[in-house]
């Protein structure tokens, strides 16, 4: 009898006879599950760099260690959750996804941010990192740059870097080369003792990022600086490969000088629309005929598939929860089939997890959140992308049949249904003769259903599918994949239109777990064994006897089914069934063996293939046995029901976050499916936030007076530029923020004149970026401010030409005037159009002015981040945290500062007398929060949109928002935790920049609860220096 979880069944059983061949053939492989899956490197030609081979790779694959792998991968940028703490979470959960990689860019102008100045410690440590990704047991492909693009200021090229060199950028120009060249060398260092030679996760190094080798375009000489870049990393001791990755299929760098080991391009077809998030745009792109025809003897290697979409600036923009539509689960299951079925061997997706664009992080844009609507939130939850990706991932990962696919093509597949509306690709493994057959909409955009039927061949005969109805249907906006000749174990598969969650051998034996949504019929015929434990009598599946003899039994699950159910379970199979939504809360941890001297031992195929499987938790995070202990980790959402799948023989121990679970391991002998409660688990409680009150508040435009003392700030005498973008008009200095030392946030600049008679006003051009704003007044008196501007990247305003007119008291005539211009650098360009990499020696700052008059200014000065990029005072948190407001020059963001003596008011009160300028507002407030809890926290905004301010706000020194408040489109501010202390004492500074006067600018602000999981990984508070550790 069958046991049924939340459903009936019914089912004929009958003996299926096995093929001596086809088994044969199997056994080339081995059994699934417990051996090291792969085919041997002496039958196939494999290449290498010359350099190693624990690194391999043919025209289909990856060879790691010998083992033909399938690179399935994810992108997270460590520098956007700088808390160390957090990194073992979200590199736990992209392992629990199923994928077995990760793909980093390291930021050059974050380590090293002034001349010949570097820094790899705190969060910045790579160390730390690429631990921790070994730990966990994921391959590391690291891209270093120079040049990273990745929607940061400058592409990653620092500030020094564009204000100091004369020629081209990325070219091999003295100048550029002697700028790069340390950083290489630094970060070569971390990648040489890191590599999978030395024991490390690192297999292969991205050299460059989405560059050209056209001739005809971008800089010059780009293929002597791509050799100049290659060599550096050899001489550096780096052996893994090389890679490439070109920006679409360009065919640049294939071959040729300074090309890379392993080729590859990557792709967007979706595009950034977030605001249209249900138009779909149509996959045309033939990823294998451009394979075959530009690299066929290596891999098909996407190194950055669409998972996401940035969002600009602006009010229309619509914010990340509708980039995660645009490329939520349908097109990822369009997408990553339509790769897969091109026979993509090497996949990253772009992004796994965003994060936060924290500071001065972003190019000019984005705003602070880097969610980029991921499968992995910004506050690190898991959304229904995460869901679907899981199984696909955990497919792949049990499917090595899929890592040796040949494509083939001019086959007549569909027996009904046009070939005007649907497309066939078949894959076959060339070894095991097992097939892949992606059905998908011609137009993948359309969300008409059409129905279709097949005729394929299996290793024992042909087939008219399906087997139980006349058509199977292609719902709108999906991908279909059919399968034959399948092994889990030592058993077959003849075919399955269901999915495959888990095809693999589990305590000593062969164990399916299939899916399918629940409003569709699915169907397979397979080679069941032995004699089944349990049977029962419904009609929700049903067995077929003789029609199919020889080569397998035909099982139909009919709609409706809901949960788990047991449909074979034999003492040497074991094949279960359950619809997509119980799917999403199954499990697959890899099951570790503790003390063990392997190196790879975490790594899944390398150091090992076992495996469990568990229903229930909000995610299991890992799971080890040891001397008949399991001992699983993870995460509770609710009260649960723990479902244990493959259980091993001689347990006497389970355990959930060390807590004992109550089990009858006499059980684990008549049911192959354990339900356990988890009814010690402490239930939830109700968490209450504290209100943010007790603010104190002190003006900080102090610029704007007559008291103010000028003398220490830089005097702005720069005749020439090294920026592409020369001056317009003026009587004296360049004035671009960047060639003092001042390349990103808040500058402010003070210039001097003698007023005449004919004085009226000053003509100014104002470059700040993308929605940047600048305000401008005279001897104290507030002319206006100017508005750059940007609406979802259309309307783009970088840079504005005004007059600025002197209201009559406010110009003092025959005597010193001094004019005084706050503006917010809002980052520095990446490459523009056409590779044209000098668009990021952006001219920020005052492009053109003029006196009405025609007279001349006398002195120009400029202040930024205290310190600028030689002398900055925060090297904790980093060149890129601060801007050049009085506040923080003064270190008032930093905890600790004595704030005792300023005057109290509430932050929605806003400025004194409703002015334009600048204001500090000060508070702390306690946390105490559960503890083995994961709790995500953020800062939200309460005010009218538009309201024509500028907020940065500040906790515990670090600054991690900015709003604005005329543009949006972000009012809530991710503060993780580590950087908020969730057990103790914090503070919170928030630097109001009322853009407006007598505007009724009054921003509220509330702390708020992303989530609360029971279990984490318990991040660490990691505090910075305050206060007195810098400025005493």
């Amino acid at each position: 009898m069958l046991m049924l979880l939340g459903a009936t069944v019914t089912i004929w059983l009958i003996q299926s006879a096995r093929n001596p061949l086809a088994w044969n053939i199997f056994d080339l492989i081995g059994p699934r599950g417990r051996t090291k899956v792969h085919l041997s490197p002496a039958t196939v030609l494999l290449r290498d760099n010359g350099l190693t081979k624990d690194v391999q790779w043919d025209e289909y694959s990856l060879f790691i260690k010998g083992r033909r792998v399938l690179l399935w991968s994810g992108e997270i940028h460590p520098w956007r959750i700088p808390v160390r703490s957090q990194w073992l979470d979200v590199l736990q959960k992209i392992k629990a996804s199923g994928m077995n990689a990760i793909s980093v860019y390291s930021h050059w102008g974050l380590h090293n941010p002034s001349p010949g100045v570097f820094d790899f410690t705190g969060w910045q440590d790579w160390q730390v990192f690429l631990d921790i990704a070994k730990q966990v047991g994921l391959w590391v492909v690291f891209r270093p740059g120079p040049y990273i693009n990745a929607e940061t200021t400058g592409g990653g090229i620092p500030g020094w870097v564009l204000a100091q060199t004369p020629d081209d950028l990325r070219s091999n120009n003295t100048a550029y080369f002697e700028a790069w060249s340390p950083y290489i060398r630094h970060i070569s260092e971390i990648i040489a003792r890191n590599q999978i030679t030395e024991g490390g996760p690192i297999i292969a190094v991205q050299a460059e990022n989405e560059f050209t080798s056209n001739p005809e375009e971008g800089p010059s000489h780009k293929r002597q600086m791509m050799a100049q870049l290659r060599d550096a990393f050899t001489k550096s001791n780096v052996v893994v490969p090389l890679t490439h990755n070109d920006a679409g299929m360009n065919g640049y760098f294939v071959d040729g000088k300074g090309s890379p080991d392993i080729y590859g391009f990557d792709d967007y077809p979706q595009g950034f629309d977030c605001a249209n998030p249900l138009v779909w745009k149509n996959l045309t792109k033939a990823y294998h005929d451009y394979h075959m025809k530009t690299f066929p003897k290596s891999p098909l290697y996407i190194p950055e598939a669409q998972a996401g979409a940035f969002d600009p600036w602006g009010p229309s923009a619509p914010t990340y929860d509708n980039c995660r539509i645009l490329t939520g689960p349908s097109f990822q299951n369009n997408l990553y089939n339509h790769m897969l079925a091109s026979n993509a061997k090497m996949i990253n997706l772009y992004m796994m997890y965003g994060g936060t664009s924290w500071g001065n992080i972003p190019f000019p844009g984005v705003y602070t959140s880097y969610d980029y609507g991921s499968p992995i939130r910004e506050t690190r939850a898991l959304s229904d992308k995460y869901d679907h990706l899981k199984l696909l991932g955990l497919f792949l990962r049990s499917m090595p049949d899929m890592y040796h696919t040949d494509v083939l093509e001019n086959e007549s597949l569909l027996r009904t249904g046009s070939t005007s509306e649907l497309t066939v690709v078949h894959l076959k493994n060339p070894i095991t003769n097992a097939g892949f057959y992606y059905i998908r909409h011609v137009n993948v955009s359309t969300q008409d259903s059409f129905d279709y039927s097949l005729k394929l061949n299996t290793i024992h005969q042909e087939l008219s599918l399906p087997l139980f109805s006349s058509l199977f249907t292609l719902r709108g906006r999906t991908t279909d994949l059919i399968m034959t000749d399948i092994s889990f174990g030592d058993s077959l598969i003849t075919y399955t239109s269901a999915s495959i969650f888990f095809a693999g051998k589990m305590a000593d034996r062969d164990v399916l777990i299939l899916y399918g949504d629940m409003e569709q019929a699915h169907e397979a015929i397979i080679h069941l064994r032995g004699k089944p434990r349990r049977l029962t009598t419904s009609p929700s599946v049903s067995m077929v006897r003789n029609q199919y003899h020889g080569i397998g039994t035909a099982i139909s699950f009919l709609p409706g089914i809901r949960q788990v159910v047991e449909v074979w379970d034999t003492d040497q199979q074991l094949v279960l069934y359950c619809d997509t939504e119980t799917a999403f809360k199954l499990h697959a941890p890899m099951l570790q063996r503790r003390n063990t001297s392997d190196p790879f031992a975490t790594f899944w195929n390398i150091g090992s293939n076992d495996t469990i499987v568990v229903g229930g938790p909000y995610i299991v995070r890992n799971a080890t046995l040891d001397d008949g202990h399991l001992a699983l980790f993870g995460d509770l959402e609710g009260d649960t029901m723990l479902q244990l799948v493959g259980l091993p023989q001689g347990l006497n121990r389970i355990t959930w976050n060390g807590i004992d679970v109550g089990t009858d391991f006499e059980l684990q002998e008549v049911l192959s499916v354990l339900t356990v409660p988890l009814g010690m688990v402490r239930k939830s409680t109700l968490l209450t936030l504290p209100t943010l009150e007790n603010w104190r508040y002190r003006d900080s435009l102090p610029e704007i007076t007559d008291s103010f003392n000028y003398d220490a700030w830089t005097v702005a005498e720069n005749i020439v530029t090294n920026s592409s973008y020369k001056p317009l008009f003026g009587d004296g200095p360049v004035l671009y923020a960047c060639d003092y030392g001042f390349c990103e946030g808040t500058v402010i600049w003070s210039g001097e004149f003698v007023a005449t008679n004919e004085d009226r006003a000053v003509r100014m051009v104002i470059n700040g970026g993308e929605a940047f704003a600048a305000s401008v007044w005279l001897n104290g008196h507030f002319l206006k401010t100017t508005y750059g501007n940007s609406t979802r990247n259309t309307n783009i305003i970088c840079e504005t030409d005004e007059i600025f007119e002197f209201p009559e008291e406010s110009l003092r005539k025959g005597e010193r005037n001094v004019l005084v211009i706050l503006q917010d650098n809002m980052g520095m360009d990446e490459t523009g159009p056409h590779y044209d990499a000098n668009q990021s020696k952006s001219p920020r700052g005052i492009r053109g002015y003029s006196l009405h008059s025609g007279g001349n200014f006398t002195s120009w000065k400029v202040q930024g981040r205290l310190g600028g990029y030689d002398r900055f005072v925060d090297r904790y948190r980093g060149l890129l945290n601060n801007g050049g407001l009085h506040g923080e020059r003064l270190g008032w963001h930093l905890p600790g500062f004595p704030d005792e003596k300023w005057e109290s008011r509430s932050l929605e009160m806003g400025l004194v007398d409703d002015r334009a300028g600048v204001g500090f507002f000060r508070t702390t407030f306690a946390l105490d929060l559960p503890r083995d809890c994961d709790i995500s926290i953020s800062l939200e905004f309460e005010d009218d949109f538009p309201s024509p301010y500028r907020a940065f706000v500040f906790v515990n020194g670090w600054n991690m928002g900015k709003r604005i408040g005329n543009l949006g489109p972000q009012t809530k501010f991710v503060v993780h935790e580590g950087i908020l202390n969730h057990h103790g004492p914090n503070t919170l500074a928030v630097a109001l920049w009322a853009m407006e006067r007598g505007q009724g600018i009054k921003p509220r602000l509330r702390l708020v609860l992303n989530h609360k999981f029971e279990g984490g990984v318990g991040a660490d508070y990691e505090p910075g220096p305050g206060w007195a550790d810098l400025y005493h």
